[in-house]
């Protein structure tokens, strides 16, 4: 069995990427509130900030700053995926190996994990998060997607409404 390695440092900031098993599926924005409490919650218990997060149909990005002398994420990560799980209507088919795991076939079992280097990378990270539901088509403009901390960081200064400007197709994207 491969040995998962993560990197944890107390304190640090993280940037994730979480996926629903199914990609096709789009039950992060359409439970947006039930993720909203299953975050909220998890934040309450076990202190972090959130300081840039994406809700996409099919998954999230999101960074984290964990308090001084923090490095337990994965608990907190554990513990959202369960909540947002538990309070959404079963639907989803689960294997026996899901089953024998008292896992719902809701989430990918892993996720994406990089530590933030410096500010540098903060900051392309948090544009990443920012510009992912223009990449990925959902919207031309970043300020048109609802689920994101791009609003609050607007209201903060620190981006301008239209940051990144309109998504214009590429040649042959432009439909009949």
């Amino acid at each position: 069995m491969v040995a998962y390695r993560r990197n944890v440092i107390p304190g640090a900031g993280y940037f994730f990427t979480v996926t629903l098993l199914d990609r096709a599926s789009s039950l992060l924005v359409e439970h947006i509130a039930d993720l909203r409490l299953a975050m909220i919650s998890v934040q309450t218990e076990r202190p972090f900030e959130i300081d840039a997060v994406v809700v996409l149909p099919d998954h999230l990005h999101c960074i984290w700053t964990l308090p001084p002398g923090d490095a337990d994420y994965a608990l907190r990560w554990r513990e959202i995926k369960s909540r947002f799980s538990r309070r959404i209507p079963a639907s989803d088919r689960r294997t026996l190996a899901r089953m024998n795991k008292a896992e719902r076939g809701i989430w990918q079992r892993r996720y994406w994990e990089h530590t933030l280097r410096d500010e540098g990378d903060m900051e392309r990270h948090m544009d990443y998060i920012h510009y992912n539901p223009v990449k990925h088509g959902y919207v031309t403009r970043v300020a048109d997607w609802p689920y994101s901390s791009f609003h609050r960081w607007v209201r903060k200064g620190v981006y301008s409404l239209d940051w990144a400007g309109d998504a214009i197709p590429e040649a042959g994207e432009f439909g009949e």
